[in-house]
């Protein structure tokens, strides 16, 4: 008996790599990531160690079983926080009569 999954993968900024995959049933992410093209399209990327493993956008390990359907992501780690970026953008917005806050709907409170 097979499964399918689709394993999802940004190697590097802009630049999305997906598969869908035919493994057998009892196959790990592991599994996944070594059946997939992913090592002959991209053969400088340790995908092992730079990357963390999730299925549905939720992290687990490499030996975790997979099951019909399931979406295996590999996601690179942040270059920056995104409370720091988020907070970085606030201040090159300006004033607050610009930006999120230049068109305020009558009555409205600040920053909503």
């Amino acid at each position: 008996m097979t499964i399918e999954v689709t394993l999802s993968c940004s190697p590097a900024p802009r630049e999305v790599f997906e598969q869908v995959l035919h493994l057998p049933s009892e196959a790990t992410l592991a599994d996944a990531a070594k059946a997939s093209d992913l090592s002959q399209r991209f053969p400088d990327l340790d995908w092992r160690h730079a990357m963390t493993p999730g299925i549905w956008g939720k992290a687990v390990d490499w030996d975790q079983t997979l099951k019909d359907g399931d979406r295996v992501e590999l996601c690179r780690p942040l270059t920056v926080d995104p409370k720091v970026a988020r907070r970085e953008r606030f201040q090159r917005q300006g004033a607050r009569g610009t930006g999120l806050f230049a068109n305020r709907r009558k009555g409205g409170k600040a920053g909503y």
